[in-house]
């Protein structure tokens, strides 16, 4: 390994740019939050920073372009996200696609973040993919994955052994932080020398989950009753009726920043979630609210959504958009520079691309 660090100083002084490849073989594992928490701390120091999220396929996924146009923005970047998320499937090798793209974008850059994928084996196209498109960037590989059922060591660690000395290290991801305290011991502990190096055990924060109202009417398939599709709120939880009025208040004060779940036959449940900080208002069960609910929700100015399923449902649907919701929103920047800079090892990142700090 400090074979390699001291290949890509060299290549720093002699004016080289860096690549890091971000890379993980699970869903949602938080690849472009991190990709952003890492260029716009680089870019806090002064770096030149690019950032490139290939496709294997033909047409990029509109959530990878997605992906790509908010991470330009919040890079202030000026590239078009076609440059940004390019197709390398068919035509040249993939390792000739992937340099072209690469230096189509890299132009005056010190550091170009590229966002990919692995698959659960070494085997899989997409692990080769990667591992092609590590080798023929020279970039250093940092692998994240999300904490699951109280494992803290890398789920698929056979697929990212392709990438040999270009491996950086390991993100932990999404970690509860009850057992925050416990995974950083048994990591501290456990990793050797000759292991993969941990850079770090990020936090599950609901901030960072949290969701637009918009994206939660579309979730449940529910019909907006006011302007709520505009609200720039974000949602971090969700709490379902109380079982009485007395209790209400009370029950429904203990959260913030919520959506709150009622059965349309509720108008008392209903009341008692406007009185408190409530994000939204799901109606369940395809029944309309009563006027007086309505006035209240535009006097409180509260998004309100009705929806056909039934509560359990819902809920289910929201708790799933909750573990996938992405990237995307500019509120969550500042809280994402908080989490990684308390618990991502920047210096061991900067010591392995040769950036001097």
């Amino acid at each position: 390994m400090k074979r390699h660090v001291s290949v890509v100083n060299k290549k720093r002084e002699a004016g080289f740019m860096v690549a890091l490849l971000i890379v993980s073989a699970q869903a949602a594992a938080g690849k472009t939050a991190i990709a952003v928490g890492v260029g716009r701390q680089l870019l806090g120091e002064g770096k030149k920073v690019g950032y490139l999220r290939p496709s294997v396929s033909e047409k990029p996924s509109d959530s990878s372009a997605g992906d790509a146009e908010f991470v330009g923005q919040a890079l202030n970047l000026t590239e078009e996200v076609r440059l940004l998320s390019p197709s390398l499937a068919g035509g040249k090798p993939l390792a000739d696609k992937a340099r072209q793209a690469y230096i189509e974008i890299s132009q005056n850059k010190d550091v170009v973040i590229i966002e990919g994928r692995c698959g659960i084996t070494p085997d899989d196209a997409d692990s080769k993919a990667a591992c092609e498109i590590a080798e023929a960037l020279k970039a250093r590989v940092i692998v994240v994955e999300n904490y699951v059922g109280g494992k803290s060591a890398p789920q698929h660690a056979a697929s990212y052994l392709g990438f040999g000395e270009n491996l950086l290290g390991f993100v932990l991801n999404k970690v509860p932080k009850r057992e925050l305290k416990r995974v950083c011991e048994e990591l501290t502990s456990r990793v050797s020398e000759a292991e993969m190096r941990i850079l770090g055990a990020l936090p599950e924060e609901r901030a960072l989950l949290a969701f637009t109202v918009g994206e939660l009417a579309e979730q449940i398939n529910g019909e907006m009753l006011n302007n709520g599709e505009e609200s720039p709120a974000l949602v971090e939880s969700v709490m379902t009726g109380a079982m009485c009025v007395d209790s209400g208040l009370d029950y429904f004060g203990r959260k913030s920043n919520k959506v709150v779940v009622v059965r349309h036959d509720r108008p008392d449940m209903q009341m008692a979630a406007l009185e408190t900080a409530t994000r939204c208002l799901v109606i369940s069960g395809g029944g309309e609210p009563i006027d007086y609910v309505r006035f209240k929700a535009e006097e409180k100015n509260i998004p309100v959504i009705m929806t056909q399923h039934n509560t359990d449902t819902v809920i289910k649907d929201i708790e799933s958009l909750l573990e996938s919701t992405r990237f995307h929103q500019d509120k969550k920047l500042n809280k994402l520079a908080e989490v990684m800079q308390a618990n991502l090892d920047f210096k061991a990142i900067y010591a392995g691309l040769g950036l001097a700090t």
